[in-house]
């Protein structure tokens, strides 16, 4: 689905996507369907995220605008969160999503290839991208029903890991949707997404040391200082040198991370309405921003330090719940492995969050793995193996 899709009623753009969250979240109340726990702590968390991301709109120069535009980020975000965690309500109904994944990647990845051989993007017919394929470098960015090519990437970059999940039982359907998006993420010609599945495959690779995470966290942040010390410039402007393409715009984000700290009492309390100055260059579709290419930064900007910590705390808790989830799975067993799978999947949008500011549908994807998280960690039993467990009543398999 593309963002020129949508129904406009007065300040109001109801693209085709909100317009299925709303239908599903009416099926939820006409049949009276609930979460299968009480709220647990990424709920609130989350909530507390969406409530102060409205709520700091009031301190913007246009609070009505700004207030409209939010309802809009926050129902987005949160409808797609709270229908997954009602319909996907037990480990088999993850595993039946992940194959639905796999399928739908399949003529995702054929419409890109299609792309990058003739010029011409196919989903432009729908509205909401357009027809000629962006050339940087002499190489064609494919980016499908995407805004941008890198969201393309990047959302399939952050699949692979799913597909491992059910690579014991339905092989042929897992590596069918790793090729898909192996495709897509050539198909796009970015380095971010190419990053990113170098993040996802470490995340899963990462499984043989499970046991040992909390002394792997402790020598990735000593690395982290000991570049301080050594780098003449901030330890993170490491992803400056990292061009994988021969495009890439690494000084910009590292740039933008520095730039962003240097104006610190521009945005602190909640966001600002100006960053043109933050940077050299802006973006055509607005001369009061620059282009906030990472999804932290674009939490601060939008609601300050307040809605960018809750944003990462979310991540923090979803990490916690893969590690607890894993532990009382004493570290073996299907469900640790879907886990583990599902939290390396977050591990790749925390790492892309770093070069890329999500927008279009490509948010559904982040907040939908947060809610399988979560459901994994309210399912009562989780210790059980996945056979011995009752599908979800959402479901029927027969």
């Amino acid at each position: 689905m593309t963002l020129g899709q949508k129904i406009i009623i007065g300040p109001f753009n109801f693209h085709f996507i909100r317009i299925l969250i709303f239908i599903g979240l009416l099926r939820i109340l006409v049949r009276k369907e609930n979460l299968t726990s009480r709220l647990n702590r990424l709920d609130k968390l989350l909530l507390l995220w969406g409530l102060w991301t409205v709520c700091s709109g009031l301190y913007h120069a246009t609070p009505y605008d700004a207030t409209v535009y939010r309802l809009g980020v926050v129902f987005n975000s949160l409808g797609i969160y709270f229908l997954t965690r009602v319909l996907v309500a037990s480990p088999n109904d993850i595993r039946h999503l992940i194959q639905i994944i796999a399928i739908l990647l399949v003529p995702l990845a054929i419409e890109m290839i299609l792309e990058q051989a003739t010029g011409r993007n196919l989903f432009s017919v729908f509205g909401g991208a357009q027809e000629a394929v962006t050339v940087r470098n002499g190489r064609l960015r494919a980016q499908g029903p995407f805004s941008h090519a890198i969201l393309a990437g990047t959302v399939a970059a952050s699949l692979i890991p799913l597909m491992g999940a059910i690579y014991s039982k339905h092989r042929a359907m897992s590596l069918t949707g790793v090729v898909a998006s192996l495709a897509v993420v050539i198909t796009c010609a970015s380095s971010g997404p190419i990053m990113s599945t170098l993040f996802a495959t470490a995340g899963l690779c990462f499984w043989a040391l499970r046991r040992s995470m909390r002394m792997v966290r402790y020598i990735v942040v000593c690395i982290y200082l000991a570049l301080e010390v050594a780098m003449t410039r901030p330890a993170y402007f490491v992803i400056a040198s990292i061009d994988l393409t021969g495009s890439s715009t690494g000084w910009h984000r590292a740039e933008l991370i520095r730039s962003t700290f240097s104006h610190l009492g521009e945005w602190w309390l909640a966001g600002t309405d100006y960053t043109r100055h933050w940077m050299p260059t802006g973006v055509p579709f607005s001369s009061d921003h620059t282009d906030i290419t990472n999804h932290y930064i674009a939490n601060a900007v939008s609601g300050g330090l307040p809605q960018a910590i809750l944003f990462i705390s979310c991540l923090v808790c979803a990490f916690s719940f893969v590690g607890t989830v894993i532990r009382e799975c004493y570290y073996t067993g299907s469900n640790a492995w879907l886990a583990w799978c599902i939290g390396s999947s977050l591990f790749a949008h925390a790492a892309s969050c770093i070069s890329v500011a999500y927008f279009d549908q490509s948010f559904l994807f982040l907040y939908a793995t947060l809610a399988m998280i979560a459901t994994l960690k309210a399912v009562d039993g989780i210790a059980i193996d996945e056979d011995s467990l009752n599908p979800s009543p959402h479901y029927d398999y027969k």
